[in-house]
């Protein structure tokens, strides 16, 4: 696939400081190319398909809270083929050491030197496998990587490659032996969603087409071609009343009765920059109040934390933050330049 226009000037990119909509339906084209390709692999999800792959061109990262066999790992295998990139699978454990996810410096006698081995964090594409049952000290050797795309290790730095997504796993059934995962952890995940039990239709392709080993999928787009819709949707066009919006619903989170710590300015940060991904995987040069509004639950509920009688109560973030969609007032704006 190679429907990338050319490089702009210096010039042209001063004059041209958001995306056009010519280079939006160049987004948008290799977003479907890549979602269409997953969707053969995991039958009966395209919405949670395109939120994962949003949040790559949004340079986010994903956890999925799922029941073990919904085809976490097939997800990430296929995202990673798609993108003719590399993928690796984590499986945490309690006893997992951060070295074991970041990699080692190990002494060369020969060259009577330390050389670094890297660890399976160094992928485009990292499955931590059931993260909640590592111990808080190994769930903090992803900190840095994911915020910042590097690893320090005995004070030398290390770039990971480009793009990097990591999707990580926990378990909402099975609680026995694991750690809850801190708040500056979830933070750092752009959003939160489960893939789910397909559906008897999506179950029937799945029986079908397991009679024989599948086989990998042909790369739809090269790793640079992301990276250039990564730039290219990182300027889509945000208004300033689609700005003041999302800013209502992160100040309305903070203020509902039910919850003791709403959404961070890192929550709103991710709020718009993924709409600003959504938008532009849809063919807009533009984000409007749908954008936002359709993002919020998966982008901001995680990040809350509940007092404890709504807890008890059974109230969920999910429902404080469609609440909050139904309380804070939309602008009459469709987000055009």
């Amino acid at each position: 696939m190679n429907p990338e226009p050319q490089q702009s000037t210096a010039d042209d990119a001063a004059r041209q400081p958001v995306i056009t909509p010519d280079q939006a339906q160049w987004v948008a084209q290799v977003f479907d190319a890549c979602s269409d390709a997953i969707a053969e692999v995991i039958h009966g999800k395209r919405r949670v398909i395109e939120l994962v792959f949003a949040s790559v061109l949004a340079g986010g990262h994903v956890l999925l809270e799922d029941v073990p066999g919904t085809g976490k790992t097939a997800l990430a295998r296929a995202l990673a083929q798609v993108i003719h990139g590399t993928s690796t699978r984590i499986q945490f454990t309690p006893d997992l050491l951060p070295s074991d996810v970041t990699g080692i410096s190990v002494y060369d006698q020969r060259a009577g030197l330390f050389e670094f081995h890297a660890g399976p964090v160094f992928a485009n594409v990292v499955l931590a496998d059931e993260i909640n049952r590592a111990s808080p000290k190994t769930q903090s050797a992803l900190l840095e990587v994911m915020e910042e795309g590097r690893v320090t290790v005995d004070g030398t730095s290390h770039d990971v490659p480009t793009p990097f997504l990591v999707i990580a796993t926990q378990n909402p059934v099975e609680q026995a032996g694991t750690y809850r995962l801190p708040e500056a952890q979830l933070d750092r995940f752009m959003i939160k969603t489960s893939v789910g039990y397909p559906d008897e239709a999506a179950m029937m392709r799945i029986l079908q087409g397991a009679r024989g080993r599948s086989e990998p999928l042909e790369p739809i787009a090269s790793t640079n071609v992301i990276e250039q819709a990564q730039r290219f949707a990182a300027t889509t066009h945000v208004g300033s009343l689609v700005a003041d919006y999302a800013v209502r619903l992160v100040e309305a989170t903070r203020r509902a009765s039910e919850v003791r710590l709403g959404a961070s300015v890192r929550g709103a940060l991710a709020l718009v920059r993924l709409s600003s991904a959504w938008a532009a995987a849809h063919g807009r040069h533009y984000v409007t109040p749908d954008d936002i509004r359709d993002l919020a639950v998966p982008v901001l509920a995680h990040r809350l934390i509940l007092e404890p009688e709504a807890e008890f109560d059974g109230v969920t973030a999910e429902q404080i933050v469609g609440q909050v969609l139904m309380d804070v007032e939309v602008p009459q704006e469709n987000g055009g330049a």
